[in-house]
């Protein structure tokens, strides 16, 4: 019988590997070392992924919630790149509605890689409608957008991120919103760097209380995914 996926936390071995495979991204290589691939980086991102499931659920009850699912895979697609190296230097896990694309629906998504890890939510390629919606929501109640996403975003460290335009968009928003609303895309994120955090249980409820905090925002890209329907 299969035991329960418990997350404890990745390892120094953890990183050692995606640094490592960044220097050795071939077969061979791959090969020998697949063990500490299954067992410092997958089984933990799956247990990860398995842990934070209830909190998703309580976010979005539509997530896609398998691991299997949630994870990326360590392979490249290499048909149609000029970059053949065979193998991802990063992992990743994202959750989204089960029939969206990240260019229908916003998610919530964090990756580790060789550097630092990251994570965050947002419409990461948007289509240009719902960021007209996304818009139109924010100028229907600005002062509690602004009060939202000061404690949800700003006061929790996340910065916000998302291809800009050249030229600002007129509305008529005050200055502190103006990041928002002149974006053709919108996410918000956290990159830090390798630390103790990261090789504790202590991740976990870190990443729980950030997502947690920013469903509100979720809800409301959200709205404006479904209205461009």
């Amino acid at each position: 019988m299969a035991q329960p996926l418990v997350f404890t936390g990745f390892t120094p071995d953890t990183v050692r590997f995606l640094k490592d495979l960044k220097e050795n991204n071939y077969k061979q290589w791959f090969e020998a070392h697949r063990e500490v691939y299954e067992n410092e980086l997958l089984r933990p991102f799956k247990a990860l992924v398995a842990a934070l499931s209830p909190v998703m659920y309580n976010i979005d009850s539509q997530f896609e919630l398998r691991p299997h699912k949630a994870l990326s895979r360590i392979y490249r697609d290499i048909r149609f790149s000029k970059n053949k190296d065979p193998y991802k230097t990063c992992l990743w896990m994202n959750f989204q509605r089960t029939v969206t694309h990240w260019e229908f629906f916003p998610g919530f998504f964090m990756e580790l890689n060789a550097e630092n890890y990251l994570y965050g939510m947002g419409l990461y390629l948007p289509r240009r409608a719902v960021m007209d919606n996304f818009r139109d929501l924010i100028e229907l109640e600005p002062e509690n957008f602004g009060q939202m996403v000061q404690k949800s975003v700003l006061e929790r460290g996340f910065s916000i991120e998302g291809e800009a335009y050249k030229r600002p968009l007129p509305n008529n928003l005050p200055a502190n919103l103006q990041a928002w609303v002149n974006r053709k895309s919108i996410y918000v994120m956290k990159i830090l760097p390798h630390n103790e955090t990261l090789y504790s249980p202590a991740l976990l409820q870190q990443i729980a209380d950030d997502y947690t905090a920013l469903k509100d925002l979720y809800l409301l890209m959200a709205e404006a995914a479904d209205l461009s329907d």
